[in-house]
């Protein structure tokens, strides 16, 4: 919101802060009320503040998104009027149920990041196989949401499945993090602690070895193959010349 916006001839802060007096909490949908959004990007020439930096005396619940997913906006609303209490959150404020993992974690374009398959450009072979994101900017490694399980438009899909990576709009501040297709680095996120980097050459080395393994183990075999054949037909060879004897 903005500190300097007038509705009705009031600064819409003042507002707020009536409105919010009897409240028993203050759920701030979107990305604006939850951090600032776009608004707020520096040098934030219209003071842009977030709700909870508003309002300090009540539970704030935060449904970051630009905009939400409308059944997360949904459930938020359902979970306190079925149980009667808020939803547990995480330390910023927002719904763990949506917010607890990330969107690379469910993202169905996973598999070849862990295998090294990337888009590098827009429109290349890898665009067209639906290769990972990461390369061309992808936040999802970095960005909370249900997105990539929940989707949009009743399930239809989400901007990585049109074939766009995420921008990571619900999280704080990503106006500023850099330019929408600017690649993330260090990134850990295969195996245990491997960084997205070197995911290529390790799938390479991995093939490499297994080839190398495979053609060892045949040579063995091999080896044993002719050892034993020779064995046996030594053996032939020395009954057939004690029964001659």
């Amino acid at each position: 919101m903005s500190c300097t916006e007038i509705i009705a001839g009031k600064p819409f802060v003042e507002q707020l802060t009536h409105v919010a007096k009897h409240c028993k909490a203050i759920i701030s949908w979107g990305s604006c009320a939850s951090y600032g959004c776009v608004q707020a990007a520096k040098p934030n020439p219209t003071r842009a503040t977030p709700v909870h930096k508003v309002i300090t005396d009540k539970p704030i619940i935060k449904v970051p998104g630009c905009p939400p997913i409308a059944e997360v906006m949904t459930a938020v609303i359902t979970y306190i009027l079925t149980f009667e209490k808020f939803p547990e959150l995480d330390r910023q404020g927002r719904p763990k149920m949506f917010y607890s993992q990330r969107i690379h974690d469910k993202c169905y374009r996973r598999p070849h990041f862990d295998a090294g398959q990337f888009v590098e450009s827009f429109d290349d072979e890898g665009a067209r196989k639906g290769y990972c994101l990461y390369k061309v900017g992808c936040k999802g490694p970095t960005t909370y949401n249900a997105c990539s399980t929940i989707r949009w438009n009743e399930g239809t899909s989400f901007p990585i499945q049109a074939g766009h990576g995420c921008i990571g709009c619900s999280e704080d501040g990503f106006w500023d993090k850099g330019s929408w297709y600017a690649r993330l680095s260090d990134i850990n996120a295969f195996g245990v602690e491997a960084n997205a980097d070197t995911i290529g050459g390790i799938a390479a080395t991995a093939v490499g070895v297994g080839i190398a393994a495979h053609a060892a183990v045949s040579a063995v075999k091999r080896i044993k193959g002719n050892g034993s054949n020779a064995t046996t037909s030594t053996s032939t060879v020395e009954t057939s010349k004690a029964q001659g004897e």
